[in-house]
C-alpha cells in the first residue's frame, strides 16, 4: 500500500509541477519560438515604424527574445499601465537593439544601445509608460534623440486611439 500511495502522490506531485511551471516556462518564450503580436504603425519625422505591440506582461517579458532578423521599418512598442522606471534586459534576444523610452507624449526621454544575450540592465531616465525597441543604431542614423517627438497612429499624438 505504501509503494502503490507513494507512487501516487508522486505523479500527482509531478502532473501538479508541470501545470504550474507550463504557463511560466511559457510566459518566459522558452519554447524559442518569437511571439506574434499585432502590430501598429507609429512616425518618427518623416519615417514610418511598424510596431508590434507588447502590452500584457507576459508579451513584454518575451519581447523580441528569439527573433533572428527585424526588417529596418519594424520594431516592439512595450506599453505598460503606469508610468515607472523601466528596466530591460536582451536575454534569449539575438539582435542588437537599441530602445528609446518614451514620454506618455511620445517625447523620447532616453536611448540606449542593448549587446544580444546580455544581462546588463538599460533603464529609463525618469518614469515611463512607453519603450521602443529598433535595430541597433536606427535612431542615431535617423538623427532621433532625447526630445524628439514619436507620433501615434495616423501621425495623432502618441498614446491616443
Amino acid at each position: 500500500m505504501t509503494k502503490i500511495l507513494t507512487r501516487a502522490m508522486l505523479h500527482w506531485l509531478a502532473a501538479l509541477t508541470l501545470a504550474t511551471l507550463a504557463p511560466l516556462a511559457s510566459a518566459q518564450g522558452s519554447d524559442g519560438v518569437p511571439q506574434n503580436l499585432p502590430a501598429i504603425t507609429l512616425q518618427a519625422g518623416m519615417h514610418n515604424i511598424r510596431a508590434a505591440v507588447a502590452q500584457t506582461p507576459e508579451q513584454r517579458q518575451t519581447g523580441l527574445m528569439f527573433r533572428r532578423e527585424m526588417a529596418q521599418h519594424e520594431g516592439m512598442l512595450f506599453v505598460f499601465e503606469a508610468a515607472a522606471p523601466q528596466c530591460f534586459w536582451m536575454k534569449n534576444t539575438l539582435l542588437p537593439l537599441s530602445i528609446a523610452f518614451l514620454a506618455d507624449d511620445g517625447t523620447v526621454v532616453n536611448i540606449a544601445d542593448m549587446q544580444p544575450q546580455s544581462l546588463d540592465g538599460h533603464c529609463s531616465a525618469k518614469p515611463v509608460r512607453y519603450a521602443l525597441e529598433m535595430n541597433q543604431g536606427w535612431f542615431a542614423k535617423r538623427g532621433i534623440g532625447p526630445g524628439f517627438r514619436i507620433s501615434g497612429p495616423g501621425g495623432k499624438p502618441f498614446g491616443t486611439r
